[in-house]
């Protein structure tokens, strides 16, 4: 994502956490890095203070966990929520209100198939996904006359080292299971993802709000 908007001319400011992926992406275009751990909430009001103000968020961080509802904990519960749903409450806190001076803004989070749909063994994650999922509807309702959108993308198996790690315990069957699931039959790119962010912040997506775009090969069809 930060590749695709750098490309199209953006002045991009990241935040991320892992230090040595983050310097690589600095190595391969020009941009701003953050690091932040994002369930810190002062901590990245702090970081978007001093780097704004911003035209576009994008939230895209993610975390998983492959448990049944019953074998996590509330120690879980409060990682996932904390990285999946509440660091999007807070980066779009910081960021409004100087959105709504401007009378612009472009706001895209990054939910999840799952948030739709439901998912065994991640039903944590699903829970904070749909929670992305309606407050972005509900923040394209209160700044659509200020000249803000509010977007989601909902990805599906999307080959990310996330979703690598989950196949590093699930195996092939886990594989065949995330394939099967789409009605294209493979695992989708990031460059995929990036390319509907990018569609989303563009001119050409000025009358697009309160939506999600499905980037799943199809496995959202029909729910």
């Amino acid at each position: 994502m930060c590749e695709r908007l750098a490309g199209d001319g953006a002045q991009v400011v990241f935040a991320d956490i892992d230090k040595a992926a983050a310097n690589a992406l600095c190595a391969r275009i020009e941009a701003t890095y953050l690091h932040l751990d994002l369930c810190d909430g002062r901590e990245l009001r702090a970081g978007m203070a001093a780097s704004g103000p911003f035209d576009i968020l994008v939230n895209s961080a993610g975390v998983d966990q492959h448990a049944w509802f019953t074998d996590s904990d509330p120690e879980d519960w409060e990682r996932l929520i904390g990285i999946n749903l509440m660091a999007v409450l807070t980066a779009t806190h910081a960021v409004l209100p100087a959105m709504q001076a401007a009378g612009y803004g472009r706001i895209v989070n990054i939910a999840s198939e799952a948030g739709r749909m439901g998912s065994r063994g991640a039903a944590v994650y699903a829970a904070a996904k749909g929670g992305v999922l309606a407050f972005t509807r509900s923040i394209a309702r209160e700044n659509a006359r200020k000249g803000i959108t509010a977007n989601a993308i909902a990805p599906g198996p999307i080959d990310t080292p996330m979703v690598q790690r989950a196949v590093a315990v699930g195996g092939a069957r886990l594989m065949d299971a995330m394939t099967g699931a789409t009605l294209i039959g493979r695992m989708g790119l990031p460059s995929e993802v990036a390319a509907a962010v990018a569609f989303l912040v563009s001119s050409d997506a000025s009358f697009i709000t309160g939506e999600t775009l499905g980037v799943s090969g199809g496995m959202g069809c029909g729910q």
